[in-house]
């Protein structure tokens, strides 16, 4: 598996995942439209001409939701049995239509699970920087990774 098992990660690892993803258009309105949200920052360009931003911003929760995707492929891809929350979740600053948003994650804390002798939950930060460098997101989120059989 392309995931990393929870006999492999310890408190403090960093992974700077090299994977960018540039944010579009097309992404916020399909996101606004699939998730009814009808925030006009979003998807008025109007209304976002007038405020602080002078443009339309990228649907907060589907930056979360890019940030997170980000780190599957090196870090829970196949290791992983749920996810089961996330909590602090920060928005610095906005993505816009065009930028590239890059993710990093700190593993914060890890214990076995008191339920399970198969898995043991991971606490990670996952932070997420547009192409100029600006911290854009920020969540914790707390999964349950499987150990490898053989420790079992």
């Amino acid at each position: 598996m392309a995931g990393k098992y929870y006999d492999e990660i310890e408190a403090g690892m960093i992974f700077r995942h090299e994977l960018g993803r540039t944010l579009t258009e097309a992404d916020n309105v399909l996101f606004c439209s699939l998730t009814m949200n009808t925030q006009p920052l979003h998807i008025d360009e109007h209304f976002a001409s007038k405020t602080t931003f002078g443009t339309r911003i990228m649907n907060g929760i589907f930056t979360l939701g890019v940030v997170v995707g980000i780190s599957v492929g090196d870090l829970t891809q196949g290791t992983i049995i749920a996810n089961l929350g996330y909590e602090n979740v920060r928005h610095p600053k906005p993505m816009f239509a065009g930028d590239t948003l890059y993710a990093e994650t700190t593993i914060v804390s890890k214990r076995d699970s008191s339920s399970r002798p198969d898995a043991g939950i991971v606490t990670m930060k996952h932070s997420g920087r547009n192409q100029h460098g600006d911290l854009c997101i920020e969540v914790t989120r707390s999964a349950l990774f499987l150990k490898r059989k053989e420790d079992l």
